[in-house]
């Protein structure tokens, strides 16, 4: 009597709990997520230290100084231009300070704010950008460049009248260059330390939204909408973390999502030219409400100009393709 061979087993990998991916997936992206965070902290040091020295040799001031004539163009006194540079090289904050030592009527500092939402902290924010695969100086560019655009064009549309007179701040006052150090060092910790949990704490919420599917559900309930601007659907978990975190706090998502490949080189450089202009839409914006500006004009302005840039680049990348398409194929 012929007995009946059984079959060898075919073995299948035990099903993981819900507490066993979560651990698999927070283990996987702690390398990265610090790796990056240290990234951050390292440019960020080295910028706000320049920064420092800058102010204390008067080279801000002498910046200032030198666009007022420019500032005449977008409807605001010459000492406006300080709350510029200061926001272009700084931060939103230290601009506010000096926004807050101004007598500035809504219609100014809405223009002025607006401005310098598009081009605030350049260098930090432009070497996150450059980190995910765009051009640093295409970024400076698209960034600038509108910045001056949008105020001229606010000044044009927007009720009311420019203002015709100068504040007067005094003669600025040279501090010790000691306690100005000393301030800076604080200062730095202060956002390092905050900086450093949030960048692993997005990090890690990133990724159990992918282990879990969750992205994939924020893409399609956002799909009309990144159409309408111009982007993939792919990045819209990207476009969600910029428009409320910003850059350098959503700097780890980003930079993560871009060396995983899942978003091609086509996808980040589009989703950089419209979050260049329009990012951290909640703290930011929020701060220049507070000191007097107009919500929506701020908002909306930049959504308008980032539409332009995404569809201008579309076309750019479509005509550069058919022109030169060995050059330009990862592109297309």
């Amino acid at each position: 009597m012929n007995t009946p061979i059984d079959k060898p087993s075919v073995d299948t990998p035990p099903v993981e709990t819900v507490r066993q991916r979560i651990v698999r997936s927070v283990k996987a992206v702690t390398p990265n997520a610090l790796k990056t965070a240290w990234w951050l902290v390292r440019i960020m040091v080295i910028v706000t230290l320049a920064i420092t020295f800058l102010k204390y040799f008067g080279v801000i001031a002498w910046m200032s100084w030198h666009l007022t004539p420019v500032f005449s163009w977008f409807g605001l006194p010459g000492e406006a231009a300080l709350a510029y540079v200061s926001g272009y090289f700084v931060n939103c904050y230290s601009a506010v300070a000096v926004i807050a030592s101004l007598h500035l009527d809504m219609r100014s500092i809405t223009i002025l704010s607006t401005m310098i939402l598009c081009s605030h902290n350049m260098f930090l924010e432009t070497a996150v950008q450059k980190k995910t695969g765009s051009s640093a100086l295409r970024i400076v560019a698209v960034r600038t460049i509108p910045s001056f655009l949008l105020g001229w064009i606010l000044n044009k549309v927007m009720p009311g009248q420019p203002m015709d007179y100068v504040a007067d701040l005094g003669q600025a006052q040279q501090g010790a260059l000691w306690p100005m150090l000393v301030d800076w060092f604080w200062s730095t910790l202060r956002i390092a330390i905050p900086m450093v949990t949030l960048v692993f704490s997005l990090t890690v919420i990133q990724r159990l939204l992918a282990e879990f599917g969750v992205i994939r559900y924020i893409a399609k309930f956002l799909k009309p909408v990144m159409r309408f601007f111009g982007l993939p659907a792919r990045t819209a978990f990207l476009w969600i973390v910029a428009n409320t975190l910003g850059l350098a706090y959503g700097a780890a998502v980003m930079i993560d999502e871009a060396a995983t490949g899942k978003l091609s080189r086509r996808d980040i450089d589009l989703l950089n030219h419209h979050i260049g202009i329009s990012h951290s839409n909640i703290e930011d914006l929020l701060l220049f409400v507070a000191v007097g500006g107009s919500l929506p004009w701020m908002l909306l302005s930049r959504w308008v100009m980032s539409w332009f840039l995404v569809w201008g680049r579309r076309l750019e990348i479509y005509l550069l393709g058919r022109l030169f398409p060995k050059r330009f194929a990862p592109l297309v």
